[in-house]
Order: C-alpha cells, then sequence, then structure tokens
C-alpha cells in the first residue's frame, strides 16, 4: 500500500508531462491460492476476465488518476515484460528507456522518482532554450 502511496505521489507529480498507465496482471496473493498476511484486499484467482475486471475496479479505487488496463487472460503482458508480481518501465517512443527490477523487492519507487527528476530537468531546460 505504501508502494501505490508513493506511485500515486509521481503520477500527481508529473502526469503533466508523463502519461502513466497501469497493466493489472494476474493477482499475486489471491485469497483462494498464496495468500499474505498484509494485503488489504481478499481478491481470489481470475477464472475469466470478468474477474479480472472486477479486481482491477479495486485497484483503480486506490490508484486515482492513472490510466489502468487489464493484461489477457493468457497473462501477455506479464510474460512479455517479465512483470509478475510488479515491475516499473518507462517506454518512450515504442523503446524501454527504464526498467525497474522485478517485484516485490526489485520495486523501487525511488528509482523511478530519480529519472523522472532527471528526464523533467531535461524536457524543461529544452523548453527552456527553445523560447
Amino acid at each position: 500500500m505504501a508502494r501505490m502511496s508513493a506511485f500515486q505521489r509521481l503520477v500527481t507529480k508529473y502526469r503533466r508531462d508523463v502519461d502513466f498507465l497501469i497493466i493489472y496482471i494476474e493477482e499475486a496473493h489471491p485469497s483462494d491460492g498464496w495468500v499474505t498476511t498484509d494485503s488489504p484486499y481478499s481478491i481470489p484467482q481470475h477464472r475469466s476476465l470478468e474477474d479480472r475486471v472486477s479486481a482491477a475496479r479495486v485497484l483503480q479505487q486506490g490508484a486515482p488518476g492513472c490510466a489502468l488496463v487489464l493484461d489477457t487472460m493468457a497473462n501477455s503482458s506479464s510474460s512479455a515484460y517479465g512483470a509478475y508480481f510488479e515491475r516499473l518501465y518507462v517506454i518512450q517512443n515504442g523503446t524501454i528507456v527504464y526498467q525497474g527490477g522485478r517485484g516485490p523487492d526489485g520495486y523501487q519507487v525511488a528509482e523511478l522518482r530519480t529519472w523522472l527528476e532527471r528526464y523533467d530537468e531535461q524536457l524543461h531546460s529544452a523548453q527552456t532554450r527553445r523560447v
């Protein structure tokens, strides 16, 4: 939950210059599977796309202001990006320019914040020179 709050602060700060997107993948700790005691939610494994949509709505309530899409039931995005459990990426013009470590241990919002700060400095200094 703390990670989501830190991520939300980044979204709020940089959304003017950066598009944020959450891809909701399969549930890492389903209530009918590998349960964790610190999860604020009780979400069962997704057995259908409708299940995933319902679970994503719960997530969306905790992450307002950020676009949310769903992975396929074949978990195509998770497989392509090695995202299971969670992962942070920055993609510019179709190229991955930042790839965070795999979650939960490699998921470092502070590392993404540093990348965004540098990007923001470059973006605004370039705009200042154009004027």
